[in-house]
């Protein structure tokens, strides 16, 4: 067989940077590897169909599965993960002190449809009662003007969802008080400049908050997978196995410079006792790759993505995947 060469664009996470040095090498290919911030990535992957592999979003995933015009298959190597009660940013001079209060507010997104925002609705709905409905939402660039939604979606009429100002952006807002919250997955600018009356909805407690929510639902959210290019897996069907396989190693080669304590991996001084912190909350595996160990989660996204007129049809999570990578061969 001859060597496939293949363009990979994805994040330069630890869990993927044995990818980039050759450490974990694609079975039959020549990669030629970018490393994207994931909104650059996903606006060249949906837009433009750039890569044959790429980092790609969950929701925008699931949204073009839905429709049948989804240009990825994904494999279950989920490289981004981030729990969301730490994504939730409020005026701490409008009385908002509970999920509860986000009712009848103002709240600005930087896409009404990523990820991260749908875990935030979904949770702010099933845990706290609080539904999409009940809030007016605002969308817009967080720190650039311009920005809008980078694939169409049709929300229905009960979602009061309006464009922001051409010429401002929702930390500048939030900043000056011209909206009373921000939900997404980056903080604000605002927000680390220390501007006065901007702050987190769950505080400085925010990782209790998160360790909570753990504990009830047994979920770790999930936000990015790993897309192929559909045209090239029909192809070489070999391919999502290969690719699957490595990001696998990947994230082990990361995971176990992480338990090196004679020289530590990443620049922190406590890292071996965090890593042992969170195995004692979430279990050894505490960001598994695969279908089973993450079906539960999966299914909840799905259930909010169709609750949120996001998905026209709730979709199953084997329809996101590539066949072949939910059966590895075992020895």
């Amino acid at each position: 067989m001859n060597t496939l060469r293949i363009s990979l664009a994805c994040g330069n996470y630890d869990r993927t940077r044995a990818l980039f040095d050759g450490r974990a090498p694609i079975e039959g290919c020549e990669v030629a590897a970018v490393a994207l911030e994931p909104e650059e990535a996903f606006h060249r992957a949906f837009r433009y169909r750039e890569f044959d592999v790429t980092e790609i979003s969950m929701s925008s995933h699931m949204m073009t599965t839905a429709r049948g015009d989804n240009d990825y298959v994904a494999i279950p190597a989920f490289i981004s993960r981030v729990f969301r009660q730490s994504g939730i940013y409020v005026r701490t001079d409008r009385g908002i002190a509970t999920p509860q209060d986000l009712r009848g507010r103002i709240i600005g997104v930087p896409e009404y449809q990523i990820t991260a925002n749908v875990w935030i609705r979904g949770i702010l709905q099933d845990e706290h009662g609080v539904r999409p409905e009940e809030i007016g939402w605002r969308r817009g660039g967080v720190e650039e003007p311009g920005r809008g939604e980078r694939a169409p979606i049709d929300l229905g009429p009960g979602i009061d969802l309006r464009q922001i100002p051409a010429d401002k952006t929702l930390s500048g807002m939030l900043e000056h008080g011209e909206i009373d919250g921000y939900i997404g997955a980056r903080a604000p600018s605002c927000f680390l400049r220390g501007a006065p009356n901007v702050g987190r909805l769950y505080g400085d407690d925010y990782i209790e908050a998160e360790k909570a929510y753990f504990r009830r639902s047994g979920i770790f959210p999930i936000m990015h997978m790993v897309g192929i290019r559909k045209s090239l897996a029909a192809a070489h069907p070999w391919l999502p196995v290969s690719v699957y396989k490595a990001f696998i190693k990947a994230k082990e080669l990361a995971v176990r410079d992480l338990g090196e304590i004679c020289h530590l991996a990443a620049t922190l001084p406590w890292m071996v006792h965090h890593l042992d912190e969170a195995r004692a909350l979430m279990g050894q595996d505490f960001w598994p790759y695969g279908l089973e160990a993450n079906r539960h989660a999966i299914d909840t996204f799905s259930r909010y993505h169709f609750e949120q007129g996001l998905s026209k049809r709730r979709v199953a999570p084997e329809e996101l995947f590539a066949p072949s990578a939910l059966d590895l061969s075992k020895i």
